[in-house]
């Protein structure tokens, strides 16, 4: 079994890291650039930056902000908000990603996603879904923020975004966003199984045990704000107690 990973997740908004509840109640955290620096230096295994607002106020990622955090990690760096060209791509690559999350721009013009990984490959390109419960036992897709509802089946669109050329799926629940009361676990088991690329959880961390069952639940990787941030869980612990569950950790102690 491959090493799972724990990736902390930098929401910003005016250029600091910011947090809420199911996209809603947003309150200030801290500098993104001294949270990232805290982070790499926590041994997580990558770090995730959203521009939350880039998409729905139509305007392009904080650039600026991106490259400070790049200077300041060791760890893999994944960029997302306001993606919606081969350019911004070519922008955030240069300072300083690794990996480039697409998403409302990828709903509404799919080709985004095959040129992409055409010319960067598929591993730099991460397909964030943010999916919400219909009530029928299906998930839907969200867009602007989680402001818009597309329609649109979470997992069919998954299915569509791999076969353009999306290396990872990350799947944020938005009905668990924030609520610490443990990942979806049916979604990104459906997922997990129905995919043949990495699965990114996100959405719901609580306690230490919220991600060994994702993990048992088929992701590959657990995303994670709230509890990271006002220092509920710590990253070598957590790691130190997944590997005596049996859960394979980049750099946790055997």
């Amino acid at each position: 079994m491959l090493a799972k990973r724990i990736v902390p997740c930098l929401d910003v908004r005016d250029g600091r890291v910011v947090k809420g509840k199911q996209f809603k109640n947003i309150q200030d955290v801290d500098d993104p650039v001294k949270l990232g620096k805290f982070y790499s230096d926590q041994m997580a295994d990558e770090l995730v930056f959203y521009d939350i607002t880039a998409s729905y106020e139509k305007r392009h990622i904080f650039i600026d902000v991106v490259r400070a955090v790049a200077e300041e990690i060791n760890i893999p760096f994944t960029i997302g908000g306001g993606i919606s060209s081969i350019d911004d791509f070519h922008q955030v690559l240069r300072a300083g990603a690794d990996k480039v999350s697409v998403n409302s721009a990828a709903v509404r013009r799919p080709e985004l996603i095959r040129e992409a990984a055409e010319r960067y490959g598929s591993q730099c390109v991460v397909l964030s879904i943010d999916a919400k419960r219909d009530g029928q036992g299906s998930w839907q897709v969200y867009v602007d923020g989680g402001r818009k509802n597309t329609g649109l089946d979470a997992i069919a669109w998954a299915k569509q975004g791999v076969a353009l050329g999306a290396g990872e799926i990350c799947i944020n629940s938005m009905d668990s966003d924030g609520e610490k009361s443990g990942f979806d676990l049916a979604l990104n088991h459906r997922l997990s199984t129905e995919l043949p690329v990495p699965i990114i959880a996100s959405g719901g961390a609580g306690t230490m045990k919220d991600f060994k069952d994702v993990f048992d639940a088929g992701a590959d990787a657990a995303l994670a704000a709230s509890v990271f941030h006002f220092g509920q869980i710590a990253i070598p612990d957590l790691k130190a107690y997944l590997q005596g569950e049996g859960i394979p950790m980049r750099g946790a102690e055997k």
